[in-house]
């Protein structure tokens, strides 16, 4: 496993405000954007929206599509709160990302977002950690144990683990 550019790239003041919130599993997210000054609101979205993060007074809210899964919202939050630490100054009137992290942006920084979520989500050292203390005994479970104990999806995980 390796970490992405995106995080190592990150201001070391915003990585290390980050890794506050990653001593445990899973990722407390919204401890996490409330250190940023971030609301997170659960909201109905038009069809096909997973999330958003627009200006609201003086910082920002994310909003989550309360009918997707709760993995898929903790994905999204965490999404969002990428675009706010590696891209707060194109964010202007609002980021809508789509069931599939597209926007109005070009897809490097959808891209961006997306590694820098899941840096944020399962960070390597807790993977590891909790992998390496695992009771699981057939190596093909490992993914679904992770990914259960880290609150996103089988496929994240896997993609994590280089699997």
């Amino acid at each position: 496993m390796t970490v992405s550019r995106e995080w190592s790239n990150l201001p070391a003041k915003l990585r290390a405000a980050v890794e506050q919130h990653q001593a445990e599993a899973p990722v407390d997210l919204a401890a996490l954007a409330r250190g940023f000054g971030l609301s997170v609101k659960a909201a109905t979205l038009a069809p096909g929206i997973s999330g958003e993060i627009r200006p609201e007074g003086n910082s920002f809210v994310i909003r989550v599509n309360r009918h997707d899964a709760a993995v898929r919202q903790r994905f999204t939050v965490a999404h969002e709160i990428a675009h706010f630490l590696l891209h707060q100054s194109e964010i202007g009137k609002g980021i809508t990302d789509d069931v599939l992290y597209r926007s109005s942006l070009s897809g490097k920084i959808e891209a961006e977002a997306n590694r820098l979520a899941a840096d944020i989500l399962m960070p390597d050292h807790l993977v590891q950690r909790i992998k390496a203390n695992s009771e699981v005994l057939n190596i093909n479970d490992i993914p679904l144990h992770l990914s259960k104990r880290f609150g996103v999806s089988e496929s994240a995980m896997k993609i994590k683990l280089g699997l």
